[in-house]
């Protein structure tokens, strides 16, 4: 089984140094498999001290660290590899630079098209949404779950969906056939994120039939 596979979990832009720390360590807790650190400021020290700490917890609880639109900050923090959108580095410029161990994810929101390309150029997966109106980014396109279903019959690679998924409403996404859970507000928002995280988890188990 690919290691790509479970609760991804992404950090909210604004939750920075012990806080964030205190909630990622509940999530791993919870059962997260990949983590993705998702910060739009300028504060480069913090940012590269947040990541190098965030990696530790990740290899720690054998999950992997994935940095949002930054393959710099990936290299220079020894995280597993980096997530492209649409208007970051090109994965040919990132592959380039992080080698060919680096895991390289692509957001293709709700455009199959694009994750054929993605698929081509060597992709190590790649994600779809929103499923579910999303209170993080209220107009994201919509992807729904029948381009899910859609993607799974045509794509052999890792799958992720992202856009309001919740414990509430995560076994229709799982019963998809996508590999991963992206979440953020599910998660960071909740007064008990590792319950949260370890609902997700169960319930990926449940459905594959996993101990």
């Amino acid at each position: 089984m690919s290691l790509l596979h479970g609760l991804y979990a992404i950090t909210p832009n604004g939750l920075q140094g012990h806080a964030l720390l205190d909630r990622v360590q509940a999530i791993l807790r919870g059962g997260c498999r990949i983590l993705q650190y998702r910060d739009k400021s300028t504060d480069q020290d913090r940012r590269l001290r947040e990541t190098r700490a965030l990696r530790q917890l990740c290899e720690r609880h054998d999950a992997m660290l994935i940095i949002n639109d930054d393959p710099e900050l990936c290299r220079a923090s020894g995280a597993h590899g980096v997530h492209l959108g649409e208007n970051d580095a090109t994965l040919e410029e990132a592959r380039l630079q992080l080698g060919a161990n680096a895991i390289i994810g692509i957001s293709c929101y709700d455009d199959l098209g694009r994750a054929r390309q993605a698929v081509d150029k060597g992709a190590d997966y790649v994600a779809f949404g929103a499923i579910f109106p999303s209170s993080t980014k209220p107009g994201a396109r919509q992807a729904g779950l029948e381009l899910l279903r859609q993607a799974r019959g045509e794509l052999a690679l890792p799958l992720v969906a992202i856009g309001g998924i919740t414990p509430e409403n995560a076994l229709s996404v799982i019963e998809t056939g996508v590999d991963m859970l992206a979440m953020i507000q599910g998660l960071f928002a909740q007064p008990n994120p590792e319950q949260s995280a370890r609902r997700i988890d169960e319930t990926f188990k449940a459905f594959r039939g996993n101990p």
